[in-house]
């Protein structure tokens, strides 16, 4: 069942995304770099098309590419196939661990 928000300060997300959180506390402005990498992580284009929606395009990229310091490798495909435009080459969660080990996923 989809979750139908009324208040245009909360982003029209399932609370289920974010379990160990308080929802109707959350402050959504500061967490945003947590609630985009988690949508981008565990949500479908709906979602990332709702991020867009609450938080702007150029905000979502921006942090998509400069500020979330790490995705899962699934986490960098699916950022990539919900805006083409992104390079992992560019993402700073990719560029972060370029030559440290990860094959824990």
């Amino acid at each position: 069942m989809k979750i139908k928000n009324i208040n245009k300060d909360v982003p029209n997300l399932d609370p289920k995304f974010f379990w160990e959180y308080d929802f109707d506390k959350m402050d959504w402005d500061e967490a945003y770099k947590m609630v985009i990498g988690r949508i981008i992580e565990r949500g479908s284009q709906q979602e990332a098309d709702e991020l867009v929606r609450f938080y702007g395009y150029e905000r979502v990229i921006k942090a998509l590419r400069d500020e979330i310091y790490f995705l899962p490798n699934y986490g960098i495909d699916s950022a990539i196939e919900f805006f083409p435009e992104l390079k992992k080459e560019e993402m700073y969660c990719y560029l972060n661990r370029l030559g440290k080990p990860y094959d824990w996923l």
